[in-house]
């Protein structure tokens, strides 16, 4: 068994830095790229270091909310199981998943990190370690605290790239006095970038991150009660590498997205509730293009609506649809 650590910077500081949806992680085996994730329970150990205005027991509460909150899906088999307390912090191959406090000043705008140990003949994820940078003020106040982040809102947010989800693009951000981003608008826990401290909306998950869950540890009759959307983007005849793709449902007013993931344009969308969508699709010029491809793509084109609707038929997947994008 072939084992090989791979690392996420999970969020960062909305006042500082600037920014699929839902993007699950993956891992190229054999040729194909498989999903990353558990093959058992999530048993994982707390440290028991102290963070800035939050404590060790403040974390482990926090933890324990936000893993409850993953559980709590339906459409998705989630477990976690906390096995204590330890005194070593998170990092390191050591055969143990822990979350905890840490002191990162080389890591200034970073609020939280995840990395994994993968076991490359498979894609199961063998351990996991997460820190919450010591650098920033925390807060567990039930109704949030203005001017200290969230503790909560981040350990959901780092749970759902230990679980194996990527970063998420359903968000709107713009350009602070001194080059940073502020989130206007967030459509899912994992988006990139953290609102603003004091803010607490993000201890509650979105359809884009109950759909990326769901696609990664479906419940029993998932497959057969949800339906899903596929498509091809193109730019002047080709494939466009990439491309951000929003489904919503007006019926119930859910947005989730994907990108197109080869160099042919398509992409795909799953365990979306039967029914009508609308498909928008726009370039990735709002966001750090890193937080979500280690390659080039394009973002020359204008905001695209598919020319009608899309049905997500149940138990099944649309008919492909292609969009045709034009350049700026």
């Amino acid at each position: 068994m072939k084992r090989v650590w791979f690392a996420i910077v999970a969020i960062i500081l909305s006042s500082q830095s600037p920014a699929q949806a839902y993007l699950k992680l993956g891992a190229a085996i054999g040729g194909q790229v498989i999903d990353v994730s558990w093959r058992q329970p999530v048993r994982y150990f707390v440290s028991d270091r102290d963070g800035t205005g939050a404590t060790a027991a403040d974390l482990r509460g926090a933890i324990s909310r936000a893993t409850a909150t993953w559980q709590a899906v339906p459409s998705a088999t989630v477990r976690f199981e906390f096995l204590g307390a330890t005194s070593v912090a998170p990092g390191g191959a050591d055969g143990r998943t822990t979350l905890g406090f840490l002191d990162r000043p080389d890591l200034d705008r970073v609020l939280g990190s995840t990395s994994f140990l993968i076991d490359t003949t498979n894609g199961a994820i063998v351990e996991a370690d997460v820190f919450f940078n010591t650098r920033f003020t925390w807060s567990v106040s039930p109704q949030g605290e203005a001017g200290r982040v969230d503790l909560e809102s981040v350990v959901l947010h780092e749970l759902g790239h230990l679980l194996g989800l990527g970063h998420s693009a359903l968000g709107e951000t713009e350009r602070t006095g001194t080059g940073g981003r502020r989130v206007l608008a967030s459509g899912a826990v994992m988006f990139p970038i953290a609102m603003t401290a004091g803010a607490i909306a993000d201890r509650v998950l979105q359809p884009d991150d109950i759909a990326g869950i769901s696609d990664l540890y479906p419940a029993a009759g998932q497959v057969e009660s949800t339906g899903g959307i596929t498509g091809r983007v193109t730019k002047n005849g080709q494939g466009l590498l990439g491309a951000h793709v929003v489904a919503f449902n007006p019926e119930s007013g859910a947005l989730v997205g994907n990108f197109s993931l080869n160099m042919s344009g398509e992409f795909a969308m799953v365990r979306l509730a039967p029914g009508p969508y609308l498909l928008r699709v726009e370039p990735l010029d709002d966001a750090e293009i890193d937080s979500f491809f280690s390659t080039a793509i394009d973002t020359d084109f204008r905001v695209t609506y598919a020319s009608r609707m899309v049905v997500a038929p149940k138990g099944g997947s649309s008919a492909s649809i292609e969009i045709k994008v034009p350049p700026k």
